[in-house]
C-alpha cells in the first residue's frame, strides 16, 4: 500500500520552541507559560467537510495490535455545500492512512444534511475488532453503521438498535475492557422532556440492549457529554441539563456511575441513586450561580455550562468543563473538577479570553491531569494545560496548525491522541503526544 502524502512534523526541541506562543496570565491563581509541544502532527490525507465540528462527540478510537491503530470518524464533503458524507480515516502503526466510507443499504456512501453541533459522528471498536459508528442524528431514527469483521465494509445496521423510530441525538460511545461497548444518547423529541438513555453492546452475543434511562425530568432535556469505563467495568457518565425542548446553553453539569455487576447507579461518593435521576437528585458538579436562569433563548447571555469531558484516575472521575459566570465578561472559562469531601472541588484552568465549545482531558502517569481547550482566536488555538501546586501551565498543542475544534483519546501506550479539525480550511489533523 502506498503511503498517502501527509504533512508530518518531527521537530527538534529547538525548532518546536520557536513555534510556541505564550498564553497570557488570566488571574492571580493561574499562570500560563509555554512548554514542550507534541512530537507528531500529521494532516489526515482526506478532505474534511466544514460541518465536522461538535463539542459532545467521541470521534476517536484506538487499538493496540502489532502497534497503535487510530480511527477518526469524520464528515467528508457531500454532493452539495449543505451536505456531508461520513467516513473513517484509519491510521496504522506504520503511519499509513486508509479510508473507510460509511455505506447505506444501496451500497453507496451515506449522505446527510449538515447540522453543525448535531450531525457529527462517534466511533468505537469492540473486542472482536468490529468498528461501530453513530452518525448524523438530530432527533432522527438511528443512523448506525458497523463492520461485520475487522477490515470489512462499514455498512448500515440501524435496525439492530432498540428504540426503533425514536429520535436520537448526541450519541457518545466507548469500549469497555471486556470488549463490550456502552452508548449514551438523548432519546426522543418531545417538547416537555428529552431524557438520556444508556445502551450496551454485548460483544460475545453481538447484540445491543437498553441498560436504563439514566436521567430525565419534566421540562428538562439531557445533554450527554462523555462516558468512560474503568478497569472494573464500571461506567462513568457526564451530562448536562437544559430547559426543554432544547437550547445551546445548559446547566447543572452532572456525574453518574453505573456498575454492571450489580445493576446499580451511584454518585461520585458511592451513594446509591435511583434512575432516572433528575436535576434535584443528580450528583451536580457545577451548580447554578447568581443570575443563572433556565432559558430556551439561544441569545441568552447569563451563566451557563457549554461542553465538558471526562477522564479517570483509576476509578476516580476527573472533569474539564466550560462555564460562563456572571463575572466572566461573557466568556466561557475552562475549569477542572474532581471529587472531594463528598462533593466536587473546582479549579480555574483558563480565564484569559473566550474559548470554543471543544475540550479534552486525560490522566498522565507523570503530569497527572492534562486539560485541552481551544481559544476563540489566535494563530495557535489548541492548548494543553497541566497543574502543579495550584498553578496551571499551558502550551500550544498543535503549533502552526489553525485547528479550531478538538477531541482527545488516550491510547494504551499512554499517548494522547489528538483529533484536530480546521474547519476554515476543510482539514483534519492527527496529533500524538
Amino acid at each position: 500500500m502506498r503511503r498517502p502524502t501527509a504533512r508530518a512534523y518531527a521537530a527538534s526541541a529547538a525548532a518546536l520552541a520557536a513555534l510556541l506562543t505564550t498564553v497570557p496570565a488570566a488571574q492571580a491563581d493561574s499562570t500560563y507559560r509555554t512548554a514542550a509541544a507534541p512530537t507528531v502532527i500529521e494532516k489526515v490525507p482526506y478532505a474534511m467537510d466544514s460541518s465536522n465540528q461538535a463539542a459532545w462527540w467521541t470521534p476517536v478510537a484506538t487499538y493496540k495490535g502489532r502497534g497503535q491503530y487510530t480511527y477518526f470518524a469524520f464528515n467528508e464533503p457531500g454532493s452539495t455545500a449543505a451536505t456531508h458524507r461520513p467516513a473513517i480515516a484509519r491510521r496504522d502503526p506504520d503511519g499509513v492512512w486508509s479510508r473507510l466510507p460509511l455505506l447505506d443499504k444501496s451500497g453507496q456512501q451515506a449522505e446527510f444534511p449538515d447540522d453543525n453541533g448535531h450531525n457529527q459522528p462517534s466511533v468505537a471498536r469492540d473486542g472482536n475488532g468490529r468498528l461501530h459508528v453513530f452518525a448524523s442524528m438530530h432527533a432522527n431514527a438511528w443512523r448506525y453503521f458497523r463492520t461485520e469483521a475487522p477490515g470489512g465494509n462499514v455498512t448500515d445496521h440501524a435496525t439492530e438498535l432498540p428504540d426503533q423510530g425514536v429520535g436520537i441525538t448526541y450519541p457518545i460511545v466507548t469500549t469497555a475492557p471486556n470488549g463490550d461497548l456502552y452508548l449514551a444518547a438523548r432519546v426522543g423529541a418531545g417538547a416537555d422532556q428529552r431524557p438520556g438513555k444508556l445502551y450496551r453492546w454485548d460483544n460475545a452475543a453481538a447484540r445491543w440492549s437498553v441498560v436504563a434511562t439514566f436521567a430525565g425530568a419534566l421540562n428538562r432535556s439531557v445533554y450527554p457529554d462523555d462516558l468512560m469505563v474503568d478497569a472494573a467495568g464500571r461506567v462513568h457518565l457526564l451530562y448536562e441539563w437544559a430547559k426543554a425542548p432544547a437550547t445551546g446553553f445548559r446547566h447543572q453539569l452532572s456525574y453518574l456511575r453505573y456498575d454492571p455487576s450489580t445493576g446499580a447507579f451511584a454518585n461520585s461518593a458511592g451513594a446509591a441513586l435511583t434512575t432516572p435521576v433528575t436535576p434535584g437528585t443528580s450528583d451536580v458538579i457545577q451548580d447554578l450561580t447568581a443570575g443563572e436562569e433556565w432559558s430556551i433563548d439561544n441569545a441568552y447571555t447569563g451563566p451557563a455550562v457549554q461542553s465538558a469531558k471526562l477522564t479517570l484516575d483509576g476509578s476516580t472521575p476527573k472533569v474539564a468543563y466550560r462555564y460562563r459566570s456572571a463575572d466572566s465578561g461573557g466568556n466561557f472559562r475552562v475549569y477542572y473538577a474532581y471529587p472531594s469531601g463528598g462533593g466536587w472541588a473546582r479549579q480555574t484552568v483558563y480565564a484569559g479570553g473566550q474559548t470554543a465549545a471543544a475540550l479534552g482531558i486525560t490522566w498522565d502517569e507523570k503530569e497527572a491531569k492534562r486539560v485541552y481547550y481551544v481559544t476563540g482566536s489566535g494563530t495557535d488555538r489548541v492548548f494543553a494545560a497541566t497543574e502543579s501546586g495550584g498553578t496551571w501551565t499551558a502550551q500550544s498543542a498543535a503549533p502552526g496548525v489553525s485547528a479550531d475544534r478538538l477531541a482527545v483519546r488516550r491510547d494504551s501506550d499512554g499517548n494522547d491522541v489528538l483529533y484536530l479539525p480546521d474547519t476554515a480550511h476543510n482539514s483534519l489533523y492527527y496529533g500524538r503526544r
